[in-house]
């Protein structure tokens, strides 16, 4: 390689997520429309937009909710086939209260659905590198403690 030449650079499309509580300690999902599984609330970081800021859009977008997220939870490495390399981040957005339940509004057509999920249940709604990465957060939460995962599994 000579002076002039950049070394090759991973470009991994980058998305943030927000997990939601109820008082039982579940988690919210979300169904959209083009999938066959469900999901957390959340999307892909356009250009120049910050992982967090993304995730406050998305959840403005999806479920017309205007929130102040909390931590970042989970930082997950999670290529996918046919889609290449991803950075995965999950924020911490607490408890939702029966108040901002009762605004939440599918404002872009993008969901059809939201239902609160224990975490021994998470595997019925999707794939397992979604429950992974989702059981994951709730235990970074849990110890309050930010996680490096690779595949949804975090590393030690």
């Amino acid at each position: 390689m000579t002076g002039s030449e950049t070394p090759p650079m991973a470009t991994p499309r980058v998305a943030a997520g927000a997990l939601f509580f109820d008082d039982q300690g579940r988690v919210l999902l979300v169904k959209p429309h083009y999938k066959d599984h469900w999901d957390i609330p959340g999307g892909y970081v356009e250009p120049g937009e910050s992982p967090r800021a993304a995730c406050v859009r998305e959840i403005h977008e999806e479920l017309d909710l205007t929130v102040d997220i909390g931590p970042m939870l989970v930082v997950d490495w999670a290529p996918a086939a046919g889609e290449g390399d991803k950075i995965l981040l999950i924020f911490d957005a607490g408890l939702l209260i029966d108040a901002d339940r009762k605004r939440i509004a599918f404002r872009d057509g993008e969901l059809t659905e939201w239902r609160f999920v224990a975490s021994e249940d998470l595997d019925a709604y999707g794939p397992d590198r979604l429950t992974r990465r989702i059981r994951t957060a709730i235990t970074a939460r849990g110890r309050e403690q930010p996680t490096y995962a690779e595949h949804g599994a975090a590393l030690t």
